[in-house]
């Protein structure tokens, strides 16, 4: 009897992690409990990644449009980033894991970019999980950095092509996402990825994103896997 093929894991799975101000609302907590409970979620979904065998795991922690939320909230985002680099980074590197951060990370001041350096230096040799964090991120943002790479380094129009393109931006040498998971219900991708989710997959559990666990994180997979990928190749 043949055995049966193990199902496909996809290679990039990429998270935009919403809900952590409503989790806090319908509990009567104030927003700052809410986002503490979201950073516990994003430590359990780095290891379910890694006890799935996920290569590839990005993490939209703090978008571009973010800087407009209330001052207190934004200083509370700011200083968990800052406790969660200084707290989990140990963590981290004896885990696998290797991080890297992408986005507008030095609106954030000096210390924070320092600490944000300091954790990537630390987690360099990891193999067992490549995490990414979008931080101060914006995907129209990322392609204008890009075409102004491009215009600076006066590229030929007619040379240029999609793998020059994406090489100029944030993510480059990165795998496109396979799987685009977004929590809460909400059903858009609000300037995420546009250029790398071309491809992608798209799961919308209705969970908040502090209630986030290995179980949504493993029904996403199984969602994944029973898709029929096709790029565009055929229709119908």
């Amino acid at each position: 009897m043949l055995e049966r093929a193990p199902p496909p894991v996809p290679r990039h799975v990429a998270i935009i992690m919403d809900g952590n101000r409503r989790w806090a609302e319908g509990r009567g907590l104030p927003t700052a409990l809410g986002h503490r409970a979201g950073a516990e979620a994003v430590r359990r979904t780095v290891e379910a990644a890694i006890r799935h065998s996920v290569p590839w795991l990005t993490l939209f922690a703090f978008s571009s449009e973010n800087w407009s939320r209330p001052a207190d909230e934004v200083t509370e985002l700011t200083a968990l980033l800052r406790h969660y680099l200084k707290a989990e980074v140990a963590e981290l590197a004896k885990q696998g894991v290797r991080l890297s951060v992408i986005g507008e990370r030095h609106r954030f001041g000096e210390e924070t970019l320092r600490l944000i350096e300091a954790a990537e230096a630390r987690c360099a040799d990891g193999t067992a999980l490549n995490l990414t964090v979008a931080l101060s991120y914006g995907a129209r943002a990322e392609i204008l950095h890009a075409a102004r790479a491009l215009l600076r380094e006066g590229a030929d129009p007619a040379a240029l092509d999609e793998a020059a393109f994406a090489a100029r931006l944030f993510t480059a040498g990165q795998p496109d996402p396979d799987l685009i998971i977004r929590t809460s219900g909400e059903r858009r991708l609000s300037n995420f990825l546009l250029w790398q989710a071309a491809y992608a997959e798209l799961h919308f559990p209705t969970v908040l994103w502090p209630d986030f666990a290995e179980a949504h994180f493993a029904e996403a997979l199984a969602d994944y896997a029973a898709r029929e990928r096709r790029f565009g190749a055929r229709v119908g």
